[in-house]
């Protein structure tokens, strides 16, 4: 199987890796040079700098890892020409050429695996599973917080010059750190936004919102808050479910999940592997992207999941852009 990789950035290189390590080496590599990481590890694989010439290469698979406000100017002439796809979250920044997309992908039966790597989070596997068997009854609430120093992310670069901190890129905390409104509409459906607002941090002299509150609800009668932001040191990301016969706590920081069925202790727990570490999570991606493309699994994260996820964030835009701009 041939992979292209469009988008060399921190991104892209970890999918490279991780694609060696499982043992592919044919490799083709789409770049604009535009990366701020050394290249000494891109040697070896042939480098296009011109889509059309990357995809005259017959990829069977295209790895679409470029800022996301580029996504769909890759995915769209990929799938056109056949290609698998696996597009680094969220689809796009915007809900433009997304019909344009789907249109492409169902008139060349190509299958898409939309890049949410916490959906192969061997915890938040298992607190899906439990709530799919109502282990804390029926879900009332539930609270995601997802906080990050922007600043500390590549060290190698100038933070505000990065994609995460430009509008035109398809920046700010919204997008980038979409991920738990991808989860929780995993674990309860598809979500309806109740509210939202978001504000920029003036110390970090980014134009992209910095800090975000999400009001979400779901048909089963479920509530969610979700809070993200790119200011929190040290970073936190956990998840809280409160249902009717008990409560749910995960913690990247251990990454462990507990269901409570009392006020004592944990009546079940699920630990991650010994050693588990972020990056099995996209490794595990990889290995279940692979499968997609030789027709072997269905993609756990589809399309139309990458589709709802971007309408929810629209919807937000539709509260948090004022006429005035971001506070």
């Amino acid at each position: 199987m041939r992979f292209l990789i469009a988008g060399l950035g921190s991104a892209g290189r970890r999918h490279l890796r991780n694609l060696i390590a499982l043992g592919e080496r044919d490799i083709v590599l789409y770049r604009t040079g535009r990366s701020t990481l050394p290249d000494d590890e891109l040697a070896g694989f042939p480098v296009e700098t011109r889509l059309e010439a990357a995809l005259e290469r017959r990829p069977d698979a295209v790895i679409v890892a470029n800022p996301t406000a580029m996504h769909l100017d890759v995915a769209i002439p990929a799938a056109q020409a056949g290609c698998h796809l696996l597009i680094e979250k969220p689809v796009s920044h915007s809900m433009d050429r997304i019909h344009e997309l789907e249109a492409a992908v169902a008139a060349a039966n190509v299958r898409v695996l939309i890049g949410f790597q916490y959906r192969f989070h061997p915890a938040l596997q298992a607190i899906r599973r439990w709530v799919d068997e109502a282990r804390p009854g029926a879900p009332l609430f539930a609270r995601a917080h997802y906080g990050d120093y922007l600043p500390g992310w590549h060290p190698w670069e100038d933070f505000r010059a990065a994609y995460s901190a430009r509008r035109e890129m398809g920046g700010g905390a919204l997008l980038t750190l979409c991920h738990p409104i991808d989860y929780l509409a995993w674990m309860f459906g598809v979500p309806t936004l109740e509210w939202a607002d978001a504000r920029r941090a003036p110390h970090l002299e980014i134009e992209v919102e910095a800090i975000v509150e999400l009001g979400l609800s779901f048909a089963g009668g479920a509530l969610a808050a979700i809070h993200l932001d790119f200011v929190q040191r040290p970073s936190d990301h956990h998840l809280e479910i409160l249902g009717t016969e008990g409560t749910v706590r995960w913690s990247q920081a251990d990454g462990a999940a507990y269901l409570f069925r009392d006020d004592r202790r944990p009546s079940q727990t699920v630990q991650p592997p010994a050693g588990f570490e972020r990056n099995d999570m996209f490794l595990a991606e990889m290995q279940h992207f692979r499968a997609v493309c030789r027709g072997e699994a269905a993609p756990a994260c589809t399309l139309e999941d990458g589709r709802r996820c971007l309408e929810v964030i629209e919807a937000a835009r539709a509260y948090t852009v004022r006429p005035e701009g971001l506070r």
